[in-house]
């Protein structure tokens, strides 16, 4: 496929144009591309043929930040590339115009906005897509810019001089910039920090499905592993990852990696767990992985939840009580151990040095996920939420009562919210039981409208009274029968748990090390010897489900 991004709109919150860019041929204008990405239904994907235009589009799309974002072309053309760079424009745009990415920003920036689309993509074909190399080559004026203005003060672009040499100062500072271009396309040039810093946070994903008995039916973590570099020149770093039985089988373990284009594939290939790369500046994702929490051993899978060892297991009891209209969720908060210590490891047999001591992130490090309060050898378990879906025949809940903790019942919604805060989350067992009220049926209203309790029936008012005892008793028992059968279906199908493990992860993936290589790295400094810091966060947004 040799096709090529013919141009890129962008429209605000109320669908008006804000912005075309033009890269090549002749494309359709922002009015008439809205109307036919409009007449398609909602939910529309975020590839869309258009076979009536002249010639026939593809319409690549993306929302965000009530801003929509098109691309379009008239060729035959790679959708993931499309749709990647249709991501990095929003990535660069809010890197260099700020978050959160309003109409009025690029509006106010469209200099910089027009600098940032030409050089990320020229002619259609896509070119530099990294932050800091555009820094580099898309000049942003600063506050003190702004406010001087037109003022001719040396050392300013625009600055000139009566001066022989005034005419060459255009070319020597043109020579410089193309001199100080760097050669690794993710890194600034010439970067110089005051205090060198590394950090590392590990922010793993669940994703759980548990069966009624509580036996796990899938289990997968997703983990993201963010890089922060504030170091001086270019460092050349080795981060090494292991597992809870060290580095033996960590090939299986991280399932599907991906990494930053500033890893060397090669080793990790030659020795899984090891990540050699020379850093961008600043934070960055230096790697994504999957990890199956329940490996297949001789066939089969593990038997319980208790295999996960996770912070939290769930019960859901239903249909409890003499109608069945009860149902019980039962939580049992386990106490996890953290990821160990996070020192160094010994020194390594190659000309290199493990430089500072790898420690946990102080309050200082602001840019780090996790925040404050857990760390790799105490973890702490917060913002612990159970939420139970309820079927749309419920009409209410009579009757809430929980051990520990609050509760929210939204009718509109639908759904039950059970909260315990990090003080109500201590170790142990947590119950909530509520009775479920069904929709008024036809049998409780007489003709007129009236509601009838059903004190007496009708047939049975003017007979001896023990055949009235009788026959209420033999009626009871099968309007019973019929509550429950007819209770049962306003049981909850499943229930979802959402959680925050701060100095915990479900894989047990951890740092061992971070290794700067002094053979390698250039401009680093005499004597310097960067902090560094690890964080692990473990997250479930609703991701651990247990079915009833």
């Amino acid at each position: 496929m040799d096709g090529a991004i013919e141009a890129l709109y962008i429209y605000d919150e109320h669908n008006k144009p804000l912005l075309t860019h033009t890269y090549t041929s002749r494309p359709l204008t922002a009015s008439q591309l809205l109307p036919l990405y409009l007449e398609h239904p909602v939910p529309r994907p975020n590839l869309i043929y258009l076979p009536n235009t002249s010639p026939p589009t593809l319409l690549f799309n993306l929302t965000h930040s009530n801003l929509l974002f098109f691309i379009t072309s008239s060729s035959e053309i790679e959708p993931l590339l499309a749709l990647e760079f249709l991501h990095r424009v929003i990535d660069i745009l809010e890197e260099f115009v700020g978050t959160p990415l309003l109409a009025q920003k690029i509006e106010g920036n469209y200099e910089i906005v027009a600098q940032l689309l030409n050089e990320m993509c020229d002619a259609g074909s896509v070119s530099t897509t990294e932050p800091n190399a555009l820094r580099d080559l898309v000049e942003v004026e600063g506050f003190l810019g702004k406010l001087l203005g037109g003022i001719n003060i040396p050392g300013k672009p625009g600055f000139t001089s009566n001066s022989s040499t005034s005419g060459m100062s255009g070319i020597s500072s043109a020579g410089t910039l193309t001199a100080n271009t760097p050669a690794l396309p993710w890194r600034r040039a010439n970067v110089r920090h005051t205090s060198n810093e590394l950090y590392v946070d590990l922010v793993e994903t669940l994703s759980v499905t548990l069966a009624p008995s509580g036996r796990p039916l899938a289990a997968f973590a997703n983990g993201t592993i963010a890089f922060t570099s504030k170091v001086s020149g270019v460092p050349d770093i080795i981060l090494n990852l292991s597992t809870r039985s060290g580095q033996q089988n960590f090939n299986h373990v991280m399932e599907l990696p991906v990494f930053h284009p500033c890893v060397r594939l090669a080793r990790w290939r030659e020795k899984p767990g090891e990540i050699s790369f020379i850093p961008p500046d600043g934070r960055f994702v230096l790697a994504g992985y999957e990890v199956d929490l329940l490996p297949f051993t001789n066939g089969k899978s593990g038997t319980n939840a208790s295999n996960l060892k996770l912070p939290v297991n769930i019960e859901v009891k239903t249909s409890l009580g003499l109608t069945g209209s009860d149902f019980e969720v039962r939580l049992f908060i386990m106490k996890v151990s953290g990821q160990g210590n996070s020192s160094l490891s010994g020194s390594s047999s190659r000309s290199s040095s493990q430089v500072g001591g790898l420690g946990r992130a102080s309050s200082g490090f602001s840019g780090g996920l996790g925040g404050s309060g857990g760390n790799s050898t105490t973890p702490i378990l917060e913002d612990l939420v159970v939420t139970i879906p309820l079927p749309g025949d419920v009409r209410n809940l009579s009757e809430i009562k929980a051990s520990r903790g609050d509760t929210t019942y939204n009718p509109g919604e639908k759904n039950l919210e059970w909260h315990l805060p990090a003080k109500d989350a201590s170790t142990g067992g947590a119950t909530l039981r509520c009775t479920v009220v069904g929709p008024l049926s036809d049998d409780n209203f007489d003709g007129n409208g009236f509601r009838l309790d059903g004190y007496y029936e009708e047939d049975t008012y003017q007979l001896a009274p023990v055949k009235a005892i009788k026959t209420m008793d033999g009626t009871d028992e099968q309007k019973d029968l019929k509550k429950v059968a007819l209770n049962k279906i306003l049981m909850p199908s499943s229930a979802n748990v959402s959680f925050a493990v701060k100095g915990w992860l479900a894989s047990g993936i951890k740092v061992d090390s971070i290794i700067i290589d002094t053979r390698k790295s250039r401009g680093l400094g005499d004597g310097v010897k960067p902090y560094r810091g690890v964080k692990y966060l473990t997250l479930s947004r609703g991701g651990v489900e247990i079915r009833c």
